[in-house]
């Protein structure tokens, strides 16, 4: 299978060794970053010279420590520097004027500047979502007091970080030389898993639920599961496309929108926001912001005094359950924070995550071997959300028997479209796929993931008690 991996996607494929090496843990840098550096130092056996690529990392990817001599060789040494970083681009309604922000630095919008040649030249890239990996080149502009400005840093050039193109309608073809087992093992692979480490099918499936959010847009999910499983990991390093915010004070200004900053939340920039540890964050107030995320979750609109805005990002609930409590029949919710103590909001999460079917990680669950690049993937994904033939699949497929409940429908059509674009990308027709593996692989994941959120909400609140989800069938293809 891994000469066939290599074969099809060629340059998109890079040998990664987390079981061995603990040369890019100590780094701390995201999947994505890692795979990219692999990428252009590694040689076809799969080595790399270590002391040639931490020079580069030294040189071109600088931490934040790093940020007040950066600053300084800018400002006091007039030079101009060039690095790799994650940038914000905003345009000023009021004065048309164009700055940017470096938010891993602290630096903002208010202390810098994009001259209208320079914007000319990046705009596409810059504006292609709220935040974009690049090489930026920054140099600073002094302030003049004829002019009354006020110093800034500048910046003089953008490129943009992904380092080759992604061909989705090739990415679709070559699945179709992989059998479906197959398939699910070369997934693990893209986001840094060793297929051989998991026990049953069971068990990668659940793993690879997590990227349904990565692939189909407003997907909402709660997971409970142990500690040590990889969720921070797999939700907050995998992606570049997403947000991981753990503990801390969460409120509508900074998921939505701020009225004194006049900014868009997190909720604007991102394909989902992931609520690790969910219990230790602190939703307030609680009121507010249970109205907010209600509204959202229904139509992905929100609105915060008189600005309305909207978003695609879906938002997962991740938190850690003692083992008791591990059943659908026991009311797992109540270890949510108070925010989600209630029906009408737990009612629009589409599905719930059985995460302790994934077994906690050990070495051998590391990837040790030739895979998918990660950032190449979740590129895929990402551009995978936006094709709406999927869906157009799903409802031809799926059978809604009369007078089945509208939010559970919509639930299983969405879990069930994402499991198509993950595991079969290549359907490009109701006939591309066989029923039974669509109903395997889409369909009864779908309803089980819904059939948990009805049970909770039934726990929680007696208006759903004994309530289960329509007995969704598929449409056999002589009747398509």
């Amino acid at each position: 299978m891994i000469d066939k991996l290599r074969s099809c996607f060629e340059e998109m494929v890079v040998f990664k060794d987390l079981k061995k090496s603990n040369f890019f843990a100590s780094l701390s840098l995201p999947s994505f970053m890692r795979d990219w550096l692999l990428k252009k130092f590694m040689l076809e056996t799969g080595e790399f010279d270590q002391e040639e690529m931490l020079a580069f990392i030294r040189k071109n990817i600088p931490r934040k420590d790093d940020w007040t001599a950066i600053k300084s060789k800018i400002v006091t040494e007039m030079e101009r520097v060039r690095f790799l970083a994650k940038v914000s681009a905003d345009v000023d309604i009021k004065t048309g004027g164009v700055s940017f922000s470096l938010p891993d630095f602290g630096l903002t919008t208010k202390e810098t500047r994009i001259p209208p040649e320079v914007w000319f030249t990046c705009s596409n890239d810059l504006t292609k979502s709220r935040e974009i990996w690049g090489l930026v080149e920054l140099e600073y502009l002094e302030p003049d007091d004829g002019l009354k400005r006020k110093g800034k840093i500048q910046l003089r050039s953008f490129k943009n970080f992904c380092p080759y193109v992604v061909d989705v309608d090739y990415y679709k073809d070559t699945r179709n030389e992989f059998t479906t087992k197959e398939w699910i093992d070369v997934l693990l692979g893209a986001i840094d898993y060793n297929a051989d480490g998991y026990a049953n099918d069971d068990a990668k499936l659940t793993m690879l639920t997590r990227l349904l959010p990565f692939v189909e847009k407003r997907l909402n999910l709660v997971e409970l599961a142990p500690k040590g499983t990889g969720k921070s990991y797999l939700f907050g390093r995998v992606s570049r496309f997403g947000w991981l915010s753990s503990g801390g004070l969460m409120t509508r200004a900074k998921l939505f929108y701020d009225i004194q900053r006049k900014e868009h939340g997190l909720i604007a920039g991102h394909d989902f926001i992931v609520f690790d540890e969910v219990q230790t964050i602190n939703f307030h107030p609680l009121d507010e912001m249970r109205a907010a995320l209600k509204g959202y979750m229904e139509n992905g609109v929100y609105t915060v005094g008189k600005v309305e805005g909207t978003s695609d990002a879906g938002i997962v609930l991740c938190g850690n359950i003692p083992r008791d409590k591990m059943s659908e029949y026991e009311s797992m919710f109540e270890e949510l924070p108070p925010v989600f103590h209630e029906s009408a909001l737990i009612d629009r999460f589409h599905g719930f995550i059985e995460g302790w079917k994934i077994p906690r990680m050990n070495d051998d669950m590391k990837i040790s071997g030739w895979a998918l690049n990660s950032e190449y993937f979740c590129s895929i994904l990402h551009e995978l959300r936006d094709d709406p033939s999927y869906r157009a699949i799903v409802d031809a497929l799926i059978v809604v028997p009369e007078a089945a409940d509208t939010r559970d429908t919509e639930a299983v059509k969405r879990i069930a479209t994402a499991y198509l674009k993950l595991l079969f990308p290549n359907v490009r027709a109701p006939e591309d796929i066989e029923p039974i593996e669509f109903r395997r692989y889409c369909l009864r994941p779908a309803m089980q993931m819904r059939h948990l959120i009805k049970i909770q909400l039934g726990l929680l609140d007696s208006e759903y008690k004994g309530k289960s989800i329509p007995a969704f069938t598929v449409r056999e293809s002589s009747e398509s």
